[in-house]
């Protein structure tokens, strides 16, 4: 894209356009008619168009091509240029996104001016989209936990096609940056990310978001569909879009095309489309608010997202990496983490998953006035002034057991959640509990305690089997 086509059926007035842009060190293509035209656009899209409004013998006139210009390629800028011009033509031309409109005879001067600012305009707006691209693609994932290896191994299988993904997981846990992560090393890299927030839009605008709209008044008014062309769009929590957009969305997956709100034309887009959820959209389904053949239209490829509590091992380097980021961006004090801090953070309850241990950090470097470690006693929980001579208060429901139940409760709760820490690992858990391995092994035995796989890693639970048996 770095020629200017000139349509005009006119041939002293194109030739005569087109010597002019030469001298100025611009190269050219140059139609006659209608068909010449959609052919040059169609092989290569030129950098701008310079385009008659009245063209004779063609099938399409200005508007028309305008028009498609717009739908197929919205980010060539038109310049409409027209011996018959009036206001009406001017305004319709406008509204239809041409950049300006110039009658007739025209000064060259002033068509050279509207040119360098048609050009200059694209190009600002395309180097903008691409920092922002730039931007979002810039968060980097982070962990090396098995459950987090897996998913990465999972993400990358998934890259390079074009294949429908679905991530699923809990709210908080990363599944916009694991979008972002699939487009950033996939072939559709350079062009637009785009997310459609499905709980953050009203119902009665949704269409109108993704598919745009036209009138009379504003003209045309692109969507989020649109402005995704050519790359990726996102629906963030899919199973809150509305029923009445589901089928329609679901049209757009199968024919890649739609038409705006209020407006005729149909506008094709290429697209790959990947989604999200935190609910079961299985039981959706069953209840009637998600339709089925949207499911397995998006749900090619799932792929589970784990929770912070299924990658404990991954939160002192999660930790650390804000830490460094809120330094950067907010010049927060760059403090590292104790070992005590680290140790009550991997064994606290994570409902907000990263989300909320990002929202911790800033918190606590908020807060806090010590350039030191950050110790425990600053977590959010940890009572104010409390040292370890404070002495641990009991909780109601030990208090009213006899010691050896008591004992053993605690045993099995601290031992699980030691496991679950380390990420299944015996060695690390027996290392830092201070056990030999094997008499750690007999005393999970004994408080009927297990691992299994979940997300690529072991977690700690109770045998439910073996306390029936007891």
């Amino acid at each position: 894209m770095s020629d200017i086509l000139i349509v005009d059926d006119e041939r002293d007035i194109r030739e005569l356009i087109s010597d002019i842009l030469i001298d100025e060190g611009y190269a050219t293509r140059l139609a006659g008619n209608s068909d010449d035209a959609m052919s040059a656009i169609n092989a290569e899209a030129p950098a701008l168009i310079i385009l008659d409004i009245w063209l004779k013998d063609s099938r399409m006139d200005g508007i028309d091509i305008l028009k498609a210009v717009k739908r197929d390629n919205p980010d060539v800028p038109v310049v409409i240029i027209s011996g018959h011009g009036n206001i009406e033509i001017a305004v319709a031309a406008i509204k239809q996104g041409a950049y300006d409109f110039i009658e007739k005879p025209f000064n060259i001067d002033q068509l050279l001016v509207v040119i360098r600012r048609a050009m200059e305009t694209s190009r600002l707006r395309q180097e903008n989209q691409s920092l922002k691209r730039r931007d979002v693609s810039a968060a980097d994932m982070i962990g090396s936990s098995a459950a987090f290896r897996t998913m990465v191994s999972q993400l990358d299988k998934v890259t390079k096609s074009n294949g429908r993904v679905m991530l699923t997981g809990p709210a908080g846990c990363g599944k916009e940056l694991a979008a972002r992560y699939i487009h950033t090393n996939s072939n559709r890299a350079s062009a637009p990310f785009v997310t459609v927030n499905c709980a953050g839009v009203a119902p009665d605008r949704m269409e109108e978001v993704l598919f745009g709209r036209e009138s009379s008044e504003r003209g045309i008014e692109p969507g989020l569909l649109e402005e995704a062309h050519g790359g990726i769009i996102y629906f963030d929590e899919v199973a809150d879009m509305p029923e009445g957009t589901q089928s329609k969305i679901l049209r757009v997956l199968v024919d890649q095309q739609f038409q705006r709100v209020g407006g005729n034309d149909t506008v094709r887009v290429d697209l790959r489309v990947i989604s999200s959820t935190s609910r079961n959209l299985e039981q959706a389904i069953a209840a009637g608010t998600f339709r089925q053949e949207l499911y397995h239209r998006l749900n090619v490829v799932p792929i589970a997202v784990p929770s912070l509590e299924d990658r404990r091992e991954d939160i002192p380097e999660l930790a650390a990496a804000f830490i460094a980021e809120m330094n950067a961006s907010q010049g927060l004090a760059l403090r590292e983490l104790s070992e005590d801090a680290i140790a009550l953070m991997q064994t606290m309850q994570w409902p907000g998953n990263v989300r909320q241990l990002k929202n911790l950090i800033e918190r606590v470097l908020i807060l806090g006035d010590s350039n030191g470690p950050i110790e425990a006693r600053e977590l959010p929980g940890i009572e104010e002034g409390g040292n370890s001579d404070s002495g641990i208060v009991l909780s109601g429901a030990l208090a009213t057991l006899a010691l050896r139940e008591a004992r053993e409760a605690f045993e099995r709760e601290y031992l699980l959640t030691q496991i679950n820490r380390f990420g299944g690992n015996i060695s690390k858990t027996a290392n830092f509990v201070g056990m030999e391995r094997s008499a750690l092994h007999r005393k999970l035995k004994s408080l009927g305690v297990v691992t299994s796989a979940k997300s690529g890693t072991r977690v700690a639970h109770i045998d439910e089997d073996a306390e029936a048996v007891g």
